[in-house]
């Protein structure tokens, strides 16, 4: 049976490596970043819900006086 050759095995992992890098290099380099990004004030709306016009109380068990 024949032995594999790997010789060439390094140098391709390694061309391979450099191609990826280089790549990746230049599809960065091609990405355009905002140069001072500043927040831009956002207006709120206010809803008027039913519930907001009227007054209410939440009861809670706790807050409840105790029977005995």
């Amino acid at each position: 049976m024949p032995q594999l050759n790997t010789s060439t095995w390094a140098i391709t992992i390694m061309s391979m490596l450099l191609v990826l890098f280089i790549l990746f290099q230049l599809k960065l380099s091609k990405h355009t970043y905002f140069m001072n990004p500043e927040l831009i004030p956002t207006k709120t709306q206010k809803h008027n819900t039913p519930w907001e016009l009227k007054w209410t109380k939440i009861y809670l068990p706790l807050s409840l006086p105790q029977h005995s």
